[in-house]
């Protein structure tokens, strides 16, 4: 249980560290997106939105004392509001910038007036920082990811590398603006939007089973399951939401025979594999009690 608890708070510091790293970089996006006038970089800033709201998410759930009003791992019905406000945000983002392209690209093939990107080398400079701080960011993220165990850190710190690399063609398109391809920045501002628009998807698909309020697995099931493992005399407090096939979150407490307190972990190993092997993937959060309780 001590162990599980500094796994948490560590977890719960690099995700408060990387979500203000994310707030930050997607401000100065957004700035020189803006001074600039680069649709793209505008474009891409949305992908930072996603990221930097997912790891919001995780946060909340990962501080969260999961009381009987909060399910098991998840989120409570504020995130569930926060994730419908970004869904309207995006939605409504990605359509102006649709618009905004395609009438760019028609005033280009016109030759008509419209207000040209406004690209200099100190703004590229800055842009290839931001580029920067943010490939190292999701390299301490998978790194801490593998040393705390943390399936949300993993996730982020994809996606962070994924953010990294569409921002390589904006900082070219950029350059290409500059030399006098005026078509690149539209054209790259309605592919991001496709790729932003698939991002928060993907963010939603995988918070989803997080999300989901109803019991995922029968506590009497669950039960069953775990007694199945030799050395535990009892079992209690068994909860469990999520989706079953896609991905389970179960907290439990478990009373060991007094002679298997010593593979205290070896047990808890068992008893995850028991209903991972049942159940699909699962996340399991065991505590250790030496003693029973007076009520189940």
């Amino acid at each position: 249980m001590a162990e599980a608890q500094g796994r948490r708070r560590a977890s719960r510091q690099v995700l408060l560290a990387s979500l203000w790293l994310a707030l930050l970089i997607l401000v100065v996006k957004v700035w020189i997106g803006w001074a600039t006038q680069s649709l793209s970089l505008l474009a891409e800033s949305l992908q930072t939105l996603v990221n930097g709201f997912s790891i919001l998410l995780s946060t909340i759930a990962i501080t969260s004392r999961y009381p009987a009003s909060r399910e098991v791992g998840g989120h409570g019905k504020v995130e569930s509001v926060l994730a419908l406000l970004l869904a309207a945000l995006m939605g409504f983002a990605c359509l102006s910038l649709l618009v905004v392209s395609a009438q760019q690209l028609e005033a280009i093939a016109q030759e008509a007036s419209w207000l040209p990107v406004r690209v200099n080398s100190p703004l590229l400079q800055l842009l290839g920082v931001v580029i920067a701080t943010n490939f190292c960011l999701a390299c301490f993220q998978r790194y801490e990811a593998g040393l705390l165990e943390n399936s949300a850190l993993r996730f982020s710190a994809g996606h962070l590398f994924q953010d990294t690399w569409l921002m390589l063609p904006v900082l070219a398109g950029l350059v290409g603006v500059a030399r006098g391809y005026l078509w690149l920045d539209p054209v790259l501002a309605m592919l991001l939007v496709l790729a932003a628009i698939c991002n928060c998807w993907r963010v939603f698909n995988w918070q989803l089973p997080s999300v989901m309020r109803q019991i995922a697995i029968a506590p009497e099931a669950l039960a069953q399951t775990i007694h199945q493992v030799e050395g535990i005399t009892h079992c209690y407090g068994i909860q469990s939401r999520g989706v079953v096939g896609r991905q389970v979150f179960v907290e439990m407490r478990l009373i060991l025979h007094p002679e298997c307190l010593s593979i205290a972990r070896s047990i808890a190993e068992r008893v995850e594999r028991a209903i991972r092997d049942r159940y699909g993937p699962v996340k399991v959060v065991i505590y250790i009690d030496s003693d029973r309780p007076k009520s189940d």
